[in-house]
């Protein structure tokens, strides 16, 4: 089935804690060595992604994420990735999180412009549990050709268009309306249409310091 058609999981998760004194593997060390020996087993199963394969270590953060959500890490591992040794959500993951955290009544992408022209785009769209309608930032063809997602190297702007219009609409509504689940971590796409595949695969930055480049406009060339 192609990928713009794969129908999407529901993830249901629980909003992070933000208690500074609740136990986690980080503070406790039963619990850690437990969550230690669950990573070595994962690292070696032939069923998780490529690239958390006989890396106990990213396997053990996995963990502590799936802990903070609520969810299982093997369904944290099928929904991320692991770009040059730091955590990215999916684009495909943002929508079935989105869905899953309770807060809304229901979503969908509405299009926006003429399809075929740069004002061509799409917005998340959400109806909240009081009944009010959310609405996420427009993404447009024309926004990608600005800031320069478009024409990057690796970039699947050009083929796949309306499946990038929803994951980077999908990305924006978690960053601003459910910023506690993104958890802080950008996704594989938005990575990627910063500084480029192949930037990607030579450059050791971390995701963090990625960020504050974009946000501070000293984007990697």
């Amino acid at each position: 089935m192609d990928e713009q058609n794969k129908e999407q999981t529901t993830l249901v998760v629980k909003e992070p804690t933000q208690n500074p004194n609740a136990v986690t593997m980080w503070n406790d060390a039963k619990l850690y060595n437990q969550s230690l020996a669950m990573a070595q087993t994962l690292s070696k199963s032939e069923i998780i992604p490529q690239s958390y394969k006989g890396k106990p270590a990213d396997c053990l953060i996995a963990i502590d994420i799936a802990n903070r959500l609520g969810l299982s890490p093997a369904i944290v591992m099928q929904n991320s990735q692991i770009v040059r040794g730091n955590f990215t959500w999916k684009g495909s993951a943002c929508k079935a999180m989105i869905d899953g955290c309770g807060r809304y009544q229901k979503t969908r992408y509405v299009y926006v412009g003429e399809e075929g022209k740069d004002s061509y785009g799409c917005y998340l769209e959400a109806i909240d549990n009081d009944g009010d309608i959310i609405k996420g930032v427009p993404v447009t063809i024309a926004m990608a050709k600005k800031e320069g997602w478009y024409n990057k190297d690796g970039s699947k702007w050009q083929t796949m268009s309306d499946l990038m219009l929803k994951y980077r609409a999908a990305a924006f509504f978690m960053r601003t309306e459910c910023a506690s689940i993104a958890m802080g971590f950008l996704t594989k796409e938005e990575v990627e249409d910063v500084y480029g595949k192949q930037t990607i695969d030579n450059q050791k930055a971390s995701v963090v310091d990625m960020l504050d480049e974009e946000i501070n406009g000293e984007v990697i060339e």
